[in-house]
Parts: C-alpha cells; sequence; structure tokens
C-alpha cells in the first residue's frame, strides 16, 4: 500500500486516560507501520512536557496542546501560544465565577484552586476528565498555580459544576477561543477546554503534510475525543475508538475496539499498515 503519515492521539487512543503506557500490542504495531515505511505522529491535547515520555518510544513528530505546538523530527512547525492579555482575560473571568482552572505551559500544567474537591470521588466523565483525575492524584506534572513564573500558556482546562458558570466566559471569550467540552453526569463535574482558534488537530494535520509534501489523501488519524474532530474531518481517513465520544464515530468513516482491548493494534491491522 501507498505510505501513509498517521497521527494519534493519546489518552483514550494509544493510551488508557492519564497513563503513559500504551500497551504493548501498540507499540509493537506502530513499530511494525514504521518498518514498513509510515510515519507516526502523536497528535494531542496534551502539552510538550506531558506527552514526551511517550515520544521517546519511537514517533516521527507530535502535535501538542491540541494543534498549538507542531514537531517533525527536531524541527519545530509551529509554535502559537496564547497573549499575556488573553491568559490574563480568561483568568479574570473564570475566577469570578469560581471555575477550577489548569493552565498549560510547555514544561508544565499550573492548576489554580484545590482540585482535589473536584476530583474526589467523581464518577466516570471523558477521557480528558479522567486523564486529568489521574494526572492530579498521582501528583505527576501538576504544580500550584503560585509556582507559575510567566511561561508562555497554550491552552486552558476549565473544571465545574455547572455550564451558567461559563456563560459570561462565553460571552468574552468565544470569537477567539473554541470551548472543547463533553457532558458528564449532571450530579458530578465538567470539564471543558479553551483552544486558540488560530491552530486545532486538522490544521496542524494539513501542516505537516505540507512540509513533508504528502497529500492529504494519504494521511490516517484516530482518536476518540471533541479535540479530534476537526483532526478526524481533515484526514484521508479518520478512525474512532469504541470508547470516543459519538459525534466522533459519526463522521468516521472506520470505528476500531476500545483502547483497553488493543484496540489501536486492531485497527492498524485492519487498514493493512501491519500484517494481520
Amino acid at each position: 500500500m501507498d505510505k501513509k503519515l498517521i497521527f494519534l492521539d493519546i489518552d483514550g487512543t494509544l493510551t488508557v486516560p492519564g497513563h503513559n503506557t500504551p500497551p504493548e500490542s501498540a507499540l509493537a504495531a506502530i513499530r511494525e507501520a514504521r518498518e514498513a515505511g509510515h510515519r507516526v505522529f502523536l497528535a494531542s491535547g496534551r502539552s510538550l512536557s506531558a506527552l514526551s515520555p511517550l515520544l521517546r518510544l519511537g514517533f516521527d513528530g507530535a502535535v501538542a496542546s491540541a494543534g498549538g505546538y507542531i514537531a517533525c523530527g527536531s524541527q519545530v512547525l509551529y509554535d502559537h501560544p496564547m497573549t499575556a492579555s488573553q491568559l490574563e482575560a480568561i483568568q479574570a473571568v473564570l475566577r469570578r465565577h469560581n471555575v477550577f482552572s489548569i493552565i498549560e505551559a510547555q514544561d508544565a500544567a499550573y492548576a489554580e484552586g484545590d482540585l482535589r474537591q473536584a476530583f474526589a470521588n467523581a464518577p466516570g466523565g471523558d477521557s480528558e476528565f479522567r486523564r486529568w483525575k489521574a494526572i492530579y492524584e498521582q501528583e505527576l506534572g501538576v504544580r500550584p498555580i503560585s509556582q507559575y513564573g510567566g511561561q508562555p500558556i497554550y491552552k486552558v482546562v476549565c473544571i465545574y459544576h455547572s455550564p451558567s458558570q461559563l456563560e459570561e466566559a462565553r460571552s468574552l471569550l468565544e470569537k477567539e477561543f473554541v470551548f472543547c467540552g463533553q457532558s458528564i453526569p449532571s450530579d458530578s463535574w465538567l470539564n471543558t477546554e479553551l483552544i486558540n482558534r488560530d491552530f486545532d488537530k486538522g490544521r496542524a494535520l494539513e501542516r505537516v503534510c505540507r512540509h513533508l509534501g504528502v497529500d492529504l489523501a494519504d494521511t490516517i488519524a484516530f482518536g476518540d475525543g471533541p479535540n479530534d474532530l476537526e483532526m478526524i474531518r481533515t484526514a484521508g481517513l479518520g478512525v474512532c475508538m469504541e470508547n470516543g465520544c459519538q459525534a466522533l464515530k459519526d463522521i468516521s468513516g472506520m470505528i476500531c475496539p476500545p483502547v483497553e482491548q488493543d484496540g489501536l493494534a486492531a485497527g492498524f491491522r485492519a487498514l493493512g499498515l501491519v500484517k494481520a
């Protein structure tokens, strides 16, 4: 088959949300696909520091911060943090409405408010919420806001009880930021990412293709959540995990088994990227 560019979301696609160890079946499939001449990129909402442990396992590049930072090999293709005034406006409105926030820099994430309250005994939730719950409970890469030193910020995560808490933020910020979130049980917490409208994973895929001279028809993207929508729409073939959200399933060309059931390896086999 023609050589493909393959883009993999991490949480809920490559790994169980919040973890950095993919199933061995997925690692073996990625190695075999690369040996066959396909190129494999991570494409995640995670910051660069949060996905770096996975990069060491063997990938051709990475899309970090939902498209705000792109690297191909050792070359940086795109680097677009928000402005200081944008961050100031976001933090001010979230504080007014008692929204817990996590701001994401390249080096770490910085949490404002006691997120233990939000995560304690929280049922279920989407893959992004479960990722943050796991990261926070394991004290992996999340620092208190008091340690933030002014580093460039790419994305802000909001954790809150009621949609009404984000009404003012939407009215002030929605022209510049996409409010990307999923609904979870009403007696639990809600999770929304504020992603700059200047980028998304779909445009990141296009940027990598232009750099490498690859036609979009020769791309395959795997994902599970709302911030994968543009990537799945843009790719030559979009693949959603069985554990993914319905909106993503509705636009995907293929559904593969869930991440906990070696879904990525199964998808690679079904597409002929590796031997059956």
